[in-house]
């Protein structure tokens, strides 16, 4: 009997061994494929979810798979916090270890955020405007020309998605000396920062103000995972 008891403990250890070797050599082959596909400066962290792992590489089928991709720079705009979970990743473990490089790896669902940071946010509004905030909200200040004469104006300003990025629209703008706020005063604190071309085909679907800067969700169906 205790000789039965050791072997099964035995058992027990090697089997948590393998499955740990095996989801770290899964983890390495996602991330060197993700890295390849979508042209990253280095392999994202990845991180397989669930416990037992061999059962999921058995299937073929990986419920949740997380992926940190840390900052990168999309049509001139360096994003932070590149961060996704992949949904219903299919990678059958027998075509992985015979011919990784040819496996076709697909997740059925992916859903991703990106910081835009908040100096990229104030480089990217119009000059002479300075931004700040307080992790809710952000809000203007600077000068415009109004009439032909330059005047302080403030504005809080409301966040929006947009085809290919997100786009700041100024709401209860306050000029100084209560001239009236002319159309164009509003237009000309508007601004678009584009957000497109992100890894993993996210596209955007909701933005919200962070201590950081902006936090951008994007989300995608039926993504393929290598070159």
């Amino acid at each position: 009997m205790r000789k039965l008891i050791v072997f099964l403990i035995l058992v027990g250890a090697l089997l948590v061994v393998l499955d740990r070797v095996a989801v770290t050599g899964v983890q390495s082959e996602i991330a060197k494929q993700v890295a390849a596909r979508y042209d990253l400066e280095r392999e994202p962290t990845v991180a397989i979810e669930g416990i037992p792992f061999l059962t999921q590489a058995v299937a073929g089928r990986y419920d949740e798979i997380k992926v940190d991709m840390g900052a990168l720079t999309s049509k001139g705009v360096s994003l932070s916090d590149v961060d996704a979970t992949l949904y219903g990743v299919t990678a059958p473990l027998s075509d992985l270890v015979q011919n990784a490089a040819t496996t076709e790896i697909m997740a059925e669902r992916v859903v991703g955020t990106v910081v835009i940071p908040r100096k990229v946010i104030e480089q990217r509004a119009p000059r002479g405007i300075k931004v700040d905030g307080d992790g809710d909200s952000l809000r203007v200040s600077g000068a415009i020309t109004v009439r032909g004469v330059k005047v302080p104006v403030e504005a809080n300003m409301k966040v929006q998605t947009v085809d290919g990025g997100v786009k700041l629209v100024p709401e209860k703008v306050i000029v100084a000396g209560g001239i009236p706020v002319p159309t164009n005063a509003a237009r000309s604190l508007t601004y678009t920062i584009p957000v497109d071309n992100l890894p993993l085909n996210l596209k955007v679907t909701a933005v919200k103000s962070v201590p950081d800067g902006l936090q951008v969700t994007g989300e995608a169906k039926d993504v393929p995972l290598r070159g």
